[in-house]
């Protein structure tokens, strides 16, 4: 299998890989019961990709509360793999406290009994962003290439949130700011605070995007292509909706309550994947990861098994027709905003 070529990001000289290693799964089970916490079975799929030529790496602060952030660490100097060969991202927003017991249900609804506990190591304050991102780089034990915020703060002034990100890259703790989730009204006032300022300004923007959710082909998309933004878009196959039939279940479908009640028009194209796969001889992951490159995007794709980073890198070279796009585009029906 050829490696793939790397692609510069937006505007920028950062190169990454056309498919960017998802890392939300690796970590531990009391975070979510579909996480994946077998070392020695995380390290094979990590070393699959970077021999692969997936080598670069999205992870986040608040996954497994720290611990996906230790397990690359940890991964990188295992196998003594040379920094500047791999591209890191991580991100900096929700609550992370390696001192209780945090999971993605706690974060998810709110707990009002760790409110008090977390109520600077949340959001976008110059606090919670200079000691998380101190923090998050302990954790790997290098530093951070694309720091993102995870979400957009209305709680804090944007002139506060973007000095603290453009002192985080003087610190040397990022190379580059990027952003994630939000509306593209948000991201556009976060730029021109940026601007006006002359402080480093977002170089991406990781949304969720994929065949069941387009709703930033409306705004988003069209803004961050004009202005010379990545497009890192996470969820590229509907957290694994895209990658089955409809009606075949894995432990994450079976616990992840988002996953079900799909409507009408979701099923359909659910339908119509499987048999574009089935009629061009792929799996249904290495369609709906092309339909997003075929966007002009750079999917972060989670990869549960050695095979599905396999599928990943199959999607890179692999060409839908016009009509193959049309035919399973064509039922989709807008949704409100999810981030």
């Amino acid at each position: 299998m050829a490696i793939p070529t790397q692609v510069r990001l937006g505007a920028t000289g950062l190169k990454i890989s056309p498919i960017v290693v998802g890392c939300m799964s690796y970590g531990s089970k009391s975070w979510a019961p579909w996480i994946l916490e077998d070392k020695e079975e995380v390290f094979k799929i990590l070393k699959h990709c970077y021999d692969s030529g997936l080598r670069t790496f999205d992870t986040a602060d608040v996954y497994s509360n720290g611990q996906s952030e230790r397990l690359l660490g940890e991964f990188l100097r295992h196998f003594k793999i040379n920094r500047e060969t791999v591209v890191i991202l991580s991100k900096v927003y929700f609550p992370v406290d390696e001192s209780i017991d945090l999971n993605m249900k706690k974060i998810a609804e709110g707990d009002q009994a760790l409110e008090w506990t977390l109520a600077n190591q949340r959001g976008l304050s110059r606090k919670h962003i200079i000691d998380g991102v101190g923090k998050s780089v302990e954790r790997l034990g290098t530093y951070i290439d694309l720091l993102q915020i995870h979400r957009f703060d209305p709680e804090t002034p944007m002139e506060e949130t973007m000095k603290a990100l453009n002192d985080v890259v003087e610190m040397g703790h990022a190379r580059y700011i990027g952003a994630s989730s939000m509306l593209a009204t948000e991201l556009a006032d976060l730029q021109f605070t940026a601007e006006r300022n002359h402080w480093f300004k977002f170089i991406s923007s990781q949304s969720q995007y994929n065949l069941l959710y387009r709703e930033d082909e409306r705004e988003l998309i069209p803004y961050a292509k004009r202005h010379g933004l990545g497009l890192i878009p996470w969820s590229p196959n509907a957290r694994g909706l895209l990658t089955r039939p409809v009606g075949e279940t894995t432990e994450r479908s079976n616990s992840d309550g988002r996953l079900r009640n799909l409507k009408e028009e979701d099923i359909q194209i659910i339908n119509r994947v499987e048999e574009v796969a089935r009629k061009r001889g792929v799996t249904m992951a290495t369609i709906s990861n092309a339909w997003v490159l075929s966007k002009g995007c750079y999917p972060i794709v989670g990869m549960s098994s050695t095979t599905r980073v396999d599928e990943a890198v199959a999607a890179i070279s692999f060409e839908l027709s016009d009509e193959d796009v049309k035919y399973i585009e064509q039922p989709y029906e807008p949704k409100p905003y999810n981030f």
